[in-house]
């Protein structure tokens, strides 16, 4: 088993940054015109990574999957962006947001990597406001704050409904600002489908044009991935359809480690499922739980309509059974709960998989324009979707597929297993631990790109100032090339009788059925068996469509979902792995008699890093053990 090196810093855990940054090699300003950069993703953490990089004066090719970075998933990260600003006076600071993110992730993400992230949060509200994002404000001017779940103070900021939309927008800016300097270049609607490894650093990556079909080649000194997590191999999830793992999954077949990849978050505000057709869900922002109250009918299937039923006749389950947060509680801890009340019996709804989100009483306490003001966007939404007005009717909600806390493993300076690769923002693992609290997503994105890969990057490029320009006619180049071809002839000759969205829904399936909110010994073994049994189904009975060389989403959907089979049994065998409760992973067999988590930090407090052996064999685990030194471990409680 090889050591993981973390590169974290000595010394204590607020100064940890400082010194680093102080210590670490720097590129002169004259070099750094000599070094390419590519930046696979341009959401909130590529673009700003991007146009970060290439103010410095580095040249960054941008690549990204969709017409414009205006289309990346970030723009749904609704609720808003967490800041120790403590404009509240409610006693907020560094270390509490930095406790809040350990706590909420159950004890198992890196003290260092989670603190540094905590103590430029200012820098990046600071870093938007400049650039324009329109935070709410107070009448006194101050930015507006409002709580999250799993935390007791007032620290996120927020565009009304729409905070993800604007944040990305305006790194999307400072990239173009770029772009038109020369410093970046972008090339849009292009899908990164390998990376290339050159004497055991990253040095380019291989992409398809979608437009054409071409398969086309670019080099790089350091290559970035800032592709978001993998929450569709569920497939209903509410992450935008074309949302994928195969960046990652790429990445650990060339010698990246994967880090945690069971450790999937289920988000409890999602609109239920409507119908057997839809293929994705739609999110209700954690944001609506500051003043709706979620219940459900204390008499089992009580099938009148809400406002039919008297309070008394209600069940506030979360203030019941979590007094201290009550509706706040995290996200693992709320879609478990409305798991087991409509699992009981109690769910709302014709299906009985819905529990209700309710703003009567905050409504009547505050008016209907002071709720418009702060989630307008979300309940327009709402009603479009459903047709319901929830400012007359409770919103119905569920829990659903959402983020992915597992990723790519990375050091201190967010570089991988593959000297030269870098992985920030959902792509990689380190800030999160086994459950995220809200709006600590466009922080660890923003963070990232603007504040730390910048300063990091430098570190492993100052080695790099006499490699000249990577050429691209090497063998290493074509050897991944020539992969790729094989691997789209291959699907492309498919020609069986099932589609390729009925596999990835089947996929979907069996992993929520046996390994999502709950999960056991058992159902996971039924579940590997069950995605390896389909696995083998798809490869001789899928029809692929269409030819290579063209404009052909089912052939780039096809890839995708091939991608999802091998990465559902990689989540598997990790949750296989992990034989106790933390956060988001719940096994059934370890629990505790108030049906709470059961942590086992004798023995699985550590990130699992998995390693890729070859096609058909078991990937090698790798532990990077976890030391808290300035925070005490405890069973977490939210009572």
């Amino acid at each position: 088993m090889s050591i993981l090196d973390s590169k974290i810093p000595d010394g204590p855990l607020a100064e940890k940054w400082s010194k680093h940054k102080a210590s670490i090699k720097l590129v002169n300003p004259a070099n750094r015109k000599k070094l390419d950069v590519i930046v696979v993703g341009s959401g909130a953490a590529g673009a700003s990574a991007a146009a970060s990089i290439a103010e410095l004066g580095y040249n960054v090719k941008v690549f990204a999957f969709q017409d414009s970075s205006r289309r990346a998933h970030s723009i749904a990260s609704q609720g808003g962006i967490n800041a120790t600003k403590n404009y509240k006076n409610d006693a907020d600071s560094d270390y509490r947001l930095f406790y809040d993110m350990i706590k909420g992730g159950d004890f198992r993400a890196r003290e260092a990597n989670v603190y540094r992230c905590a103590e430029v949060s200012n820098s990046v509200i600071d870093q938007f406001t400049a650039q324009g994002v329109p935070f709410a404000r107070e009448y006194s001017g101050y930015l507006a704050n409002r709580s999250f779940g799993g935390v007791q103070v007032s620290r996120t900021f927020y565009a009304q409904g729409q905070t993800g939309q604007q944040c990305t927008i305006a790194a999307y800016q400072a990239l173009m600002r770029q772009i038109h300097e020369g410093k970046a270049k972008m090339y849009n609607r292009c899908n990164m489908l390998d990376i290339v490894v050159k004497d055991g650093k990253a040095r380019g990556i291989i992409a398809k044009n979608i437009e054409t079909g071409e398969i086309e080649r670019y080099s790089a000194h350091a290559v970035v991935l800032a592709t978001g997590g993998f929450g569709t191999v569920y497939y209903l999830s509410t992450l935008a359809i074309n949302s994928n793992g195969s960046a990652a999954l790429a990445a650990y077949k060339k010698g990246a480690f994967l880090a945690n990849p069971s450790l999937a978050q289920i988000h409890p505000t999602s609109i239920p499922k409507l119908n057997e057709y839809q293929s994705k869900l739609t999110l209700m922002s954690e944001s609506l739980r500051n003043d709706g109250r979620v219940w459900v009918p204390k008499e089992k299937g009580d099938k009148r309509k809400p406002n039919d039923i008297p309070e008394e006749e209600r069940d506030y389950y979360l203030e019941r059974r979590y007094p201290a947060f009550g509706n706040l509680v995290p996200r693992d801890v709320a879609s478990r709960a409305a798991k087991e009340r409509c699992d009981a019996g109690y769910g709302a709804g014709e299906t009985g998989l819905s529990v209700y989100l309710d703003f009567k009483d905050a409504i009547q306490k505050q008016g209907e324009k002071t709720i418009s003001d702060k989630y307008g966007t979300l309940f327009d939404l709402y009603n479009k979707v459903t047709e319901t007005n929830p400012y007359k009717e409770p919103m119905r909600i569920y829990p659903a597929s959402h983020y992915t806390m597992g990723g790519l493993w990375v050091d201190y300076n967010l570089m991988t297993t593959i000297p030269g690769l870098y992985a920030i923002g959902e792509s990689n693992f380190s800030d999160h631990g086994a459950n995220r609290l809200g709006a600590s997503s466009l922080l660890q994105c923003a963070a990232d790109g603007y504040f730390i890969l910048p300063v990091t990057i430098a570190d492993y490029l100052a080695d790099e100032i006499r490699t000249p320009t990577i050429p691209t006619d090497t063998p290493e180049f074509e050897e991944a090339e020539k992969a790729v071809k094989e691997r789209l002839n291959k699907l492309i000759s498919l020609n069986g009788t099932k589609t390729i969205t009925s596999f990835h829904k089947r996929l979907g399936n069996i992993l929520w059925d046996n390994s999502s909110m709950v999960r056991s010994e058992k159902s996971l073994k039924k579940a590997l068996q069950l995605v390896n049994e389909l696995e083998k189904e798809f490869w001789s009975d899928v029809k692929v469509p269409g030819s290579i060389n063209e404009f052909n989403q089912e052939l780039d959907r096809a890839g995708r979902v091939a991608d999802f089979f091998e990465l559902a049994s990689l989540i598997i065998i990790d949750a296989l792995n992990r034989e106790e409760s933390c956060g988001a992973h719940f096994r059934e067999e370890y629990q505790t008699e108030e049906g709470e988590p059961k942590r086992n930090d004798e023995k699985f407090q550590y990130v699992a890093a998995w390693e890729y052996q070859g096609e058909s064999k078991p990937p090698k685990l790798h532990k990077e053990e976890l030391k808290f030194e300035n925070v005490k471990v405890v069973q977490r409680s939210y009572k």
